[in-house]
């Protein structure tokens, strides 16, 4: 019988901490799942490692080697291999809680359609605290950018999608020179088609490591300026509020100055927000630069 969910992880010289979540796999309660790696270019010994996995034979894992693409390439792929009918990234320092699957399947089976996107639930601390906020009881559904721009809601949370969405939206775009490019695009596009299920159910523990993007944004910023930008323009057009169609604008100015873009008005989707917003993108750069220099100051 074939899977009903696909938990995806990309992964990149993470052999010292895949066991985490090869652990949690294992304590699920219910094995209707396949978990697919993506090892985008490891180094290490996590191919060695996943192969004694795969030979223990406690869940079904299928590997997926790969030349170093960045995060966003790595979920291209996997997007491209997934086969089941919903889907969940587990980043590599991260793990399931231990009733995660059972919970997915339930809740969609008592409550998905193809009326909604998938769940959106919730991300925690490795002792259990919830991170940012939790989600409005009284709605039953809603987009990401409803969930932060409207309900105020805080904080990552774990996205179970529908795996015909992931498909039918566009990949993430490769720049040259480049390994990053927001994930949030894909979100957002998948936004403009159907909601997701709200489940105020903690789905995935979550540790934000020195080597992982969350706490490198400032050097994502100055190394993947084209990622970056491309992403502006998509945040900035479907933006729910003015105030966040502002800030999008800021950042887009920002990013098209780090790559030298002299036509980034006439390209902008929202050129009046852009308009206004220059100053203080070009403020936002400064900032950047600076901090950029006063690191490699520091480190020397």
């Amino acid at each position: 019988m074939n899977a009903s969910l696909t938990i995806f992880t990309p992964t990149y010289n993470r052999a010292y901490c895949l066991h985490l979540c090869y652990e949690s796999l294992k304590r699920q309660t219910v094995k209707d799942f396949t978990w697919l790696i993506i090892d985008d270019g490891s180094t290490d010994n996590t191919k060695q490692i996943v192969e004694t996995w795969i030979l223990e034979g406690e869940i079904t894992i299928n590997y997926h080697y790969q030349e170093n693409q960045g995060m966003h390439g790595a979920h291209n792929t996997a997007y491209e291999l997934i086969e089941t009918e919903l889907n969940v990234c587990i980043d590599s320092d991260d793990y399931m809680s231990d009733y995660a699957v059972e919970k997915i399947l339930k809740f969609w089976e008592e409550n998905g359609s193809d009326s909604y996107a998938g769940i959106v639930g919730l991300d925690a601390t490795k002792d259990g605290h919830i991170i940012g906020t939790m989600m409005p009881e009284h709605v039953k559904d809603a987009t990401l950018s409803q969930l932060y721009g409207i309900h105020k809601v805080k904080g990552d949370k774990k996205l179970v999608y529908r795996t015909e969405l992931t498909k039918e939206t566009p990949p993430y775009p490769l720049f040259e020179g480049e390994k990053y490019c927001p994930l949030s695009y894909k979100y957002i596009l998948i936004d403009q088609i159907k909601p997701l299920l709200i489940m105020n159910e903690v789905l995935c523990h979550v540790e934000y490591l020195e080597d992982g993007s969350s706490m490198n944004i400032i050097k994502q910023y100055k190394r993947n300026p084209q990622g970056f930008s491309f992403f502006r323009k998509v945040a900035m057009k479907h933006a729910p509020t003015f105030k966040e169609k502002m800030r999008e604008s800021i950042h887009y100015v920002s990013s098209s100055l780090m790559i030298k873009n002299k036509s980034f008005f006439l390209e902008s989707p929202c050129k009046f927000t852009t308009f206004f917003a220059s100053p203080f993108g070009l403020c936002l750069y400064l900032y950047i630069q600076n901090t950029s220099k006063k690191t490699v100051l520091k480190n020397n």
